[in-house]
């Protein structure tokens, strides 16, 4: 017996007896979301630096500012092809991840930056309700 369609098959009798969004809640433990973020907030500001191991080329992520939506798309891919894995704990893969902000933020006003593995996007509140969705640049920063 198949032991995938036995856990398929154990989960929609989870879903029919709890509800569709009883496993809603339990996504991020089960499978994380990836990339890692940490997002920092002051008065009229927020930095979102996003964990982005790998990154050769800056075109292997986009980032979408629509209003209060921050959107991240694209590969964490560590390009170890040949070798056999005997421990991952790096989550990689295509990752398409939504992230609220807890304010409206400006269209015109916002940087992104990447270093060290790190994608550094900072972000500025907006006054005025006009919004529309707007792709981000990252640049290298070099070292100083």
């Amino acid at each position: 017996m198949d032991p995938f369609k036995q856990m398929g098959d154990w989960k929609k009798n989870l879903d029919h007896f709890f509800g569709e969004s009883f496993w809603g809640e339990f996504e991020g433990i089960i499978k994380p979301a990836i990339p890692q973020i940490n997002l920092y907030q002051s008065d009229h500001e927020l930095l979102c630096i996003v964990n982005m191991p790998g990154l050769d080329d800056l075109y292997q992520i986009d980032i979408y500012v629509d209003y209060a939506t921050l959107e991240l798309k694209g590969t964490i891919d560590l390009n170890q092809f040949g070798k056999t894995a005997v421990k991952e704990e790096i989550l990689q893969g295509v990752f398409e991840r939504k992230i609220s902000l807890p304010f409206p933020v400006r269209a015109d006003k916002i940087k992104a930056t990447y270093k060290n593995g790190l994608v550094f996007i900072q972000l500025h509140r907006l006054i005025s309700e006009t919004s529309r969705k707007n792709k981000v640049n990252v640049r290298l920063l070099e070292d100083d």
